[in-house]
């Protein structure tokens, strides 16, 4: 089992930060809303890319599917009463040359096997889209 630790600061006014190994991702915790930091919502969409965009590295080389470039866009839908995120949808744009079949295949276990995409699966509606773009 993996074991994940993170640690955060916050300041009064909710400029905050966390440290996830050596890299400080700066963030907002304010009671409004910031221009500039990602808030918390944005945050958890954030990681979800990561997790996609981190699996179609590792089944590119398992499966062997070269591909040159991957843009992945993220919206997700927050219900009010409670707090929550309702409903999360994102697009996958992948540059290469392997067939339609192949994307399935590798839109599939993408998905099957994140961590943050499996957990948020249980928490909401999660829809997703993988569209090849040719080299």
């Amino acid at each position: 089992m993996l074991e994940y630790k993170i640690s955060a600061v916050s300041q009064k006014g909710g400029k905050a930060e966390s440290l996830a190994n050596k890299s400080i991702i700066e963030f907002d915790a304010s009671n409004g809303r910031d221009t500039v930091l990602p808030n918390p919502a944005e945050l958890l969409l954030s990681a979800l890319a990561a997790c996609i965009l981190k699996n179609l590295e590792r089944y590119s080389e398992i499966l062997k599917y070269p591909y040159k470039t991957a843009k992945i866009k993220v919206k997700g839908e927050r219900n009010d009463n409670p707090p929550s995120m309702k409903r999360i949808d994102y697009t996958l744009e992948v540059e290469t040359d392997i067939d339609e079949r192949k994307i399935n295949n590798w839109h599939k276990n993408i998905i099957r096997f994140g961590t943050i995409s499996n957990t948020l699966a249980t928490a909401c509606e999660l829809e997703g889209v993988m569209t090849r773009i040719k080299s």
